[in-house]
């Protein structure tokens, strides 16, 4: 399966940004999917999954600002990011995980401004 992310771009403390993860093929709605990012010189870090049916995963730093959320129907997964900080400056990755393998799309950048 392939990820393609969009809806990352500038913007500045406070504001928000939506991000959309589009699927090549059908993902059973069972799959975990999510986002992770990397921001410079540091690891690539978890900032949501959500499996439906199960409640959604948050990183610790993104926990009651940003909300994840799937369209199984149309084989999309978004992040509404709300009250950005400038931390959250990342490259932003859709994931999904299949039968135990990974898969990533190819990161979208979000850079906020102070």
């Amino acid at each position: 399966v392939q990820l393609q992310a969009s809806g990352g771009g500038l913007v500045q403390a406070g504001g928000s940004l939506r991000l959309s993860c589009a699927a090549s093929r059908t993902i059973h709605s069972s799959v975990v999917m999510g986002w992770y990012r990397q921001a410079p010189g540091k690891e690539r870090d978890l900032v949501a999954t959500l499996r439906s049916g199960r409640d959604a995963n948050y990183g610790d730093s993104v926990s009651g600002r940003f909300t994840i959320f799937r369209d199984n129907a149309k084989n999309m997964v978004y992040l509404q990011m709300n009250s950005l900080k400038p931390e959250d400056t990342a490259v932003y990755y859709c994931y999904a995980k299949i039968d135990g393998a990974a898969f990533w799309g190819q990161g979208t950048q979000v850079t906020v401004s102070s």
